[in-house]
């Protein structure tokens, strides 16, 4: 060996180590493998931040924006109540999301797929009350496995499919792939259902001042109007809406006050008195079209589109306490509206007009963007945690779904790369107002780009000092003699090993053309070996870093680096063992 590839080993290995260790955190120690491969040489020093500019990061970002835009769109929310609205056990929410996923990446890019149903995974966590953790890996595990089964599914079946037209003349067509990829789709499925349970049930990593700030008791005040589908019904299934986390404290009708019976049956214009989280609210209030407390706040004749929520603590020397929504008439003398008040230890029952305010009380106040900071000054209101919230914002249900079936149609169909789609976007959802402009940042997780950015170069070292190529020379030492299905499980072995350092495309680029010197050595057919090579560089489920679906779950789902191979090594054991006997049925090698 020269001394680049001792050191690209050495390099990686530690690297390697110190994620496995998990006593440091994940991008800290890829940017230190960073400067450490550029003191040592084999990263030049004008690569050394080309891995911020590579398509991964780009798509990964994006794909975070997007997945953001869709769960704030509401549209998952009506999708959940009207389909599955019994669906409540963990294990049938868990089957429903990775064959969903798994098929949907058959046919358009996996990351998009997994991008789509990441919203409704958040749903079902929070209906079940586990962890997103517990959906998440396996889920982008099914979405690698559903691209194994079409040309179009993932990269390394187009590279592979063109490796076969350059030895024999004939590509592999779309479906060749569907009989053996539909086989480890099914049985890996299968495998993720029942043991779901190796993944830890963990918590977002590096959550935010914002995360930790959870109010659990406002008491906010709506109308059911005379449109409302709720009309008719009881009031149980008004707060089904709300997954148990909201209760009606009171149904006001006309001047009388009714008791919140489940079986009461709600007519238009009763006012409910509603108390929970603020999010949990907003679903109830969205999904059955209720009116919130104040006049809508209008510019122009139409509903503004710069209207937002916000939290805000009344302090001590706020001119609010002591006084009432009634007798502050903020609705008109500001252009504000008092949607929502928590009181601390207390359950509030009044309605919003007449409850009097006190220092301490959290209210969530609804008005233009640019006006509310000038309000909440005024009043010596201190904003909480810096955020705003969703209850009484305007949302767009469509135009998430709409951009994103855009840039999945561009992908499928050539008219742009996915890294380019998917920016655009996330640019879209900016720009029609799907997500916030403060919440796209939010919605990009830093520390997992940096981390891409930084293993990038470093993990390109293996091309550039040569080390791949020794490895496919001790590779054919290994290879002289062994009968098919050994060579073809150690072609399949080594692709998966490589995945992780390489990207999943050079991966094929550099094992497909090994795999096909194999056959031709040991006088075997080369289709099973290039499908070998094609399944291994697909199936990358020990790394966070191997495949992008699997680095798009990581922030969200709070994994560590370790927590990848728990659940994926006996899965990827599985793979070889099912795919070697599979193979060679399907595609016979005498």
């Amino acid at each position: 060996m020269s001394t680049d590839q001792i050191l690209a080993f050495t390099v990686i290995g530690v690297m390697m180590a110190v994620f496995i260790w998990d006593r440091f955190r994940y991008d800290m120690v890829a940017c230190c493998a960073l400067v450490a491969a550029v003191a040592v040489g084999i990263v030049p020093v004008e690569e050394a931040f080309s891995g911020f500019s590579d398509d991964i990061v780009i798509i990964v970002g994006s794909a975070l924006v997007v997945s953001a835009a869709v769960a704030r769109s509401g549209i998952v929310d009506i999708a959940i109540k009207k389909f599955f609205p019994n669906l409540n056990s963990v294990r049938t929410q868990l089957a429903l999301l990775m064959i969903v996923v798994a098929v949907l990446s058959a046919f358009i890019k996996n990351i998009g797929a997994l991008a789509i149903m990441m919203p409704v995974a958040f749903q079902f966590s929070r209906r079940s009350g586990v962890s997103p953790s517990k959906y998440l890996m396996p889920m982008a595990f099914s979405a690698l496995l559903g691209g194994l089964m079409t040309q179009i599914g993932t990269s390394p079946n187009i590279v592979v499919s063109q490796l076969r037209a350059d030895l024999t003349g004939t590509p592999f067509t779309m479906f060749d792939f569907t009989p053996v990829g539909a086989v480890l789709t099914l049985v890996g499925i299968t495998f993720l259902l029942f043991f779901h349970w190796l993944v830890p049930s963990r918590t977002k990593q590096n959550n935010s001042i914002e995360d930790a700030v959870e109010i659990a008791n406002y008491t906010s005040e709506a109308t059911i109007p005379a449109q409302s589908a709720v009309v008719g019904k009881p009031l149980s299934e008004l707060l089904k809406l709300g997954d148990g986390e909201v209760l009606a404290t009171a149904v006001l009708r006309g001047t009388t006050r009714m008791s919140p019976f489940p079986d009461l049956a709600l007519r238009e214009f009763d006012t409910l008195i509603l108390e929970g989280r603020s999010a949990a609210i907003d679903r109830v209030v969205s999904n059955a079209k209720l009116q919130l407390s104040g006049k809508p706040l209008k510019g122009k004749g139409q509903q503004r589109d710069d209207l937002v929520s916000v939290e805000a603590i009344i302090s001590r020397e706020s001119p609010l306490s002591g006084l009432s929504a009634r007798e502050l008439a903020l609705s008109y003398t500001r252009g504000v509206n008092l949607l929502a008040v928590s009181r601390r230890g207390q359950r509030l029952s009044e309605r919003l007009r007449d409850l009097t305010l006190v220092a301490g009380d959290v209210i969530v106040l609804q008005g233009n963007r640019n006006a509310l900071p000038g309000v909440m000054q005024d009043f010596d209101l201190l904003p909480l945690a810096q955020r705003e919230v969703m209850l009484g914002t305007q949302r767009r249900a469509f135009i998430p779904l709409v951009i994103l079936a855009a840039a999945m149609i561009a992908t499928a169909f050539g008219w742009a790369p996915v890294a380019v789609a998917f920016f655009a976007a996330a640019l879209g959802m900016a720009i029609f107002r799907a997500i916030p402009l403060t919440d796209v940042y939010k919605a990009v997780d830093g520390p997992i780009l940096v981390m891409l950015a930084a293993l990038i170069p470093v993990s390109d070292t293996l091309r550039t000092s040569g080390a791949s190529e020794l490895i496919a020379a001790w590779l054919g030492q290994m290879a002289g003699g062994l009968p098919a299905y050994a060579a073809l499980g150690m072609i399949l072995l080594t692709a998966m090993a490589v995945t992780p350092f390489l990207n999943n495309a050079a991966t094929v680029l550099v094992m497909g053309p090994i795999a096909a010197s194999f056959a031709t050595a040991l006088s075997y057919r080369p289709e099973a070996f290039l499908m070998a090579v094609a399944i291994g560089a697909g199936c990358d489920f020990l790394t966070p870093v191997g495949h992008q679906c699997n680095t798009l779950v990581m922030g969200p789902g709070g994994y560590k680096f370790s927590d990848y191979p728990r659940l994926g090594l006996p899965l990827s054991l599985i793979i070889v063992l099912v795919s070697v006997p599979v193979l060679l049925w399907v595609w016979p090698v005498g």
